[in-house]
């Protein structure tokens, strides 16, 4: 173990190996698959405890950018002449921590899709993608700088495309990895811009370094260092308006939802924002930037999530929905309370979208309106939901209460009009949740087939996350202490404001699910109304960005195609062709054949030319 601890970059290579290992030699040996691909996971779990271990061992108070590490070093990327580039690794107790979430969450991924994906022929690939991204994303949070992180922040974007379209001969599956591929690369953009004022301001990328140099840089680069990293962060994120890539990308199996887009993926964003947090306390224009995107995105998210059908989209507009309030608390200035929600959040919506793959693959439909009753048919499901969705609601004493109840508070105290929107989404998560669970586990079975529970490699990890989901909210002061603050006793006026406002959404959840609760499968709800289609669509962002940009853009294109293209280039391509063949068509008809004809064209060329060179040299 203490190999681990001095060398984290084993968290990077086992995984990436047993990768490349499975999509070589996984199709001689189906059946060892899974067994070795969690060897990849329990790596990065180990490198996290002994590196916690560690750091708490120093003693020293952790802040990005800290002296508190557990290891650090630097591997030589390549080199040119007597110059080298090399990507740096670090480990310190955000890292380590993070580490933690994705090694936990990856193994509990990893465990279920063995029943989840029993069947599916593409079940070697499936596990080879998973081990590189656990691979990649292991990179981004143990990267000593900057551009380390960014080659893990590529490559796990790399991963979810693939893992998205998984079921690539699926054509919506195809179109939502496309979609989610080019939506991520907007903030990508941003992202490597930012690198680039950082470089050209500092002359590295190395976090160290750039700390450092900080108080020498002008305001004016260090704001736009600071906004353009923090649109990298939105989108990866998905949060408003590069949102827009989330809910299509549950085309993917469920499990891939869980890793990706409910606990690791998504939160880099939030990660980077907290690993270079001192370039953002000196920026507040970008913090204010995350905080007006991180409250309409909790607030928009979570009014679009009770419009929902698909129980796999309800959980993915929540997950926007809590990210939303992360962004909202690191505008507020209070990074360790965002990473506090970060952690808590990724072990109860792994939970809940694990316990929605367990609905679908006991129920056989996604669709609320399909299910019903699934509690007497699925009870360990049902217990294990009911876990999760109480860890999202924030209701005590579960781990969503004192993250989520934390935020609200830093929130209030830095900008309380924003915290008044949190609020209004505390209650719409209370909606949205309570109504899902109504319609999916309450009243008749209105599915197509007989309901069944889930095999025991898919309970195990349920139990496992919702212990997360209800333990995890008493590690907040041992984890705050870790990352260098004093932690402060929860707001009792936010908390009793929250958890009410939460009880008001529930009861017009449960309301509100049996006014619209079909009475047969495959029925309408009654009250569907053009206006709730709208929500369900995100109130037409989508076709917005369809009718100002998509569509734009391709008729550009295709005018360009049209125009340059066609006409001038290849134009001017067949055009010379075209000319050389009919000049030499022409030319060919002066070649008879007869011999007396061509000594007379050259005698006559020959005439002339002795004529013309005597005009000349008169």
């Amino acid at each position: 173990m203490s190999i681990l601890a001095s060398a984290p970059w084993i968290g990077v290579l086992l995984p990436a190996a047993l990768a490349l290992a499975l999509a070589l030699l996984g199709r001689f040996a189906k059946g060892a698959v899974p067994w070795v691909a969690m060897l990849g996971p329990l790596a990065v779990i180990g490198v996290g405890l002994t590196s916690v271990q560690a750091v708490t061992g120093t003693g020293a108070a952790a802040e990005p950018w800290t002296s508190a590490l557990a290891s650090s070093g630097s591997v030589t990327w390549f080199g040119m002449g007597g110059s080298a580039l090399a990507m740096p690794w670090a480990v310190d107790s955000l890292a380590a921590i993070m580490l933690l979430v994705v090694g936990v969450v990856a193994l509990m991924v990893m465990v279920f899709s063995m029943g989840y994906l029993a069947e599916d022929p593409g079940w070697v690939r499936y596990y080879a993608l998973l081990s590189l991204f656990t691979a990649s994303m292991t990179l981004l949070v143990i990267g000593g700088s900057l551009l380390t992180l960014f080659v893990g922040w590529e490559l796990v974007g790399a991963c979810s495309f693939l893992l998205i379209g998984f079921w690539y001969s699926k054509p919506s599956a195809a179109a939502a990895a496309t979609k989610a591929l080019l939506t991520t690369r907007v903030g990508d953009v941003g992202l490597m811009v930012g690198l680039a004022v950082l470089w050209s301001s500092t002359g590295s990328l190395a976090y160290a370094d750039v700390m450092d140099a900080l108080p020498g840089i002008a305001p004016t680069a260090v704001t736009a260092a600071a906004v353009l990293l923090a649109i990298g962060a939105i989108g990866k994120s998905a949060q408003f308006p590069l949102h827009i890539w989330l809910p299509d990308a549950m085309e993917g199996p469920t499990p891939v939802s869980a890793l990706i887009h409910a606990a690791t993926m998504v939160a880099a964003g939030v990660f980077l924002v907290a690993r270079v947090w001192p370039l953002f306390e000196a920026a507040p224009v970008a913090r204010m930037l995350l905080l007006v995107v991180g409250t309409v995105s909790a607030l928009g998210a979570a009014a679009i999530a009770v419009a929902q059908r698909d129980i796999k989209k309800v959980l993915a507009y929540s997950t926007i929905s809590q990210l939303g309030f992360m962004f909202a608390a690191l505008g507020a200035g209070a990074w360790q309370v965002a990473f506090f929600h970060l952690v808590t959040h990724a072990a109860f919506k792994a939970l809940l979208f694990l316990s929605a793959g367990s609905v679908i693959h006991g129920s056989g439909t996604q669709d609320l309106a399909e299910m019903g009753g699934l509690r007497r048919h699925m009870p360990v499901t049902f217990v294990v939901w009911i876990i999760g969705v109480g860890a999202l609601v924030g209701v005590p004493p579960l781990a969503g209460f004192f993250s989520k109840d934390a935020v609200l508070d830093a929130v209030w105290l830095s900008a309380p009009v924003a915290a008044v929107a949190l609020f209004a989404s505390t209650m719409l998560t209370g909606v949205y949740a309570v109504y899902a669970t109504r319609l999916a586990f309450f009243g008749a079975v209105r599915g197509p087939r007989k309901p069944h529970e889930s095999a025991l490699s898919m309970l195990v990890p349920l139990g496992v996350l919702a212990v997360g989901a209800v333990g995890l909210g008493f590690t907040g002061a041992a984890l705050t202490r870790l990352l260098g603050e004093h932690p402060e006793a929860l707001s009792i006026p936010v908390s009793v404001v929250a958890v009410s406002l939460a009880a008001v959404g529930a009861a017009l959840g449960w309301l509100l699910a049996g006014r619209v609760a079909p009475s047969r499968v495959g029925s309408v709800a009654p009250t569907e109304t053009l206006f709730s289609r709208f929500v369900r669509g995100g109130f037409g962002f989508d076709e917005l960005v369809r009718a100002a940009l998509i569509r734009p853009t391709v008729a550009g294109c295709r005018a360009l195609w049209a125009i340059v293209d066609r006409f001038v280039i290849d134009g001017a391509v067949e055009g010379s062709a075209h000319l050389t063949s009919r000049a030499g068509f022409r030319l060919s008809r002066a070649h008879s054949g007869d011999a007396q004809s061509y000594i007379a064209v050259i005698l006559i060329a020959v005439t002339l030319m002795l004529v013309g060179s005597v005009w000349l040299g008169r």
